[in-house]
């Protein structure tokens, strides 16, 4: 079986999931390695916004993946479990100041790496947006003047006020999903199933 995990913050958690519930039988680390063998798994680590193309692809059968990517990714995948790890929030945030340019303006400047999400949400609004793709440090952009606003994941809100930003409007929770190729869960559907029995057992277990 093969498994893609993200990098990072929800690597840790997934990890400590798993082991948590049976699947994984000993402790994985982060490190240089890409691929990692335990037990009967052989674990890719990647980037989170590309859990779902490896699983869509048939690389991986399985992954762990943030809610917010599937949204953004909008990939041919099945989703089966919300893991109830990695919770945070995607959030519109900007100056303080900037409440009332939010409210009144139709034509606002947001930086971010949710193309997708963000034109969609602004499209429902009736919002004429101009969006420019950032791939990190999206909270420089309002302090800088490159954006009115950002659309990015808000877990404590701790980076917002160190950069005097404020949430302006919630646009979706997000929490990790597991996913699974669409094949793969016809050709291994006993072990998928088995690990997703495993994994709503122990959610609903009180």
């Amino acid at each position: 079986m093969r498994i893609a995990l993200p990098k990072g913050r929800l690597f840790e958690e997934s990890v400590e999931l798993f082991l948590k519930v049976g699947i994984l039988e000993e402790k994985i680390e982060e490190g240089r390695k890409l691929t990692i063998r335990s037990g009967d798994f052989e674990i890719f680590l990647v980037k989170p916004f590309d859990v779902p193309i490896y699983v869509e692809n048939g690389v991986a059968d399985i992954g762990v993946c943030g809610y917010d990517v599937l949204l953004e990714r909008n990939s041919d995948v099945y989703v089966h479990v919300d893991l109830d790890i990695g919770k945070c929030k995607v959030c519109v945030a900007g100056k303080p100041e900037s409440k009332l340019i939010y409210r009144e303006s139709n034509c606002l400047r947001v930086a971010t790496k949710y193309l997708r999400i963000t034109d969609s949400f602004f499209k429902e609004k009736d919002k004429r947006v101009r969006i420019l793709h950032l791939n990190g440090s999206v909270e420089l952009a309002p302090v800088v003047g490159l954006a009115d606003f950002i659309v990015d994941l808000v877990q404590t809100g701790r980076t917002l006020k160190e950069n005097g930003l404020v949430v302006i409007d919630e646009i979706a929770d997000s929490s990790a999903r597991l996913i699974s190729n669409k094949a793969s869960f016809r050709n291994k559907h006993s072990q998928i199933v088995g690990i997703i029995n495993t994994l709503l057992q122990y959610s609903q277990t009180p």
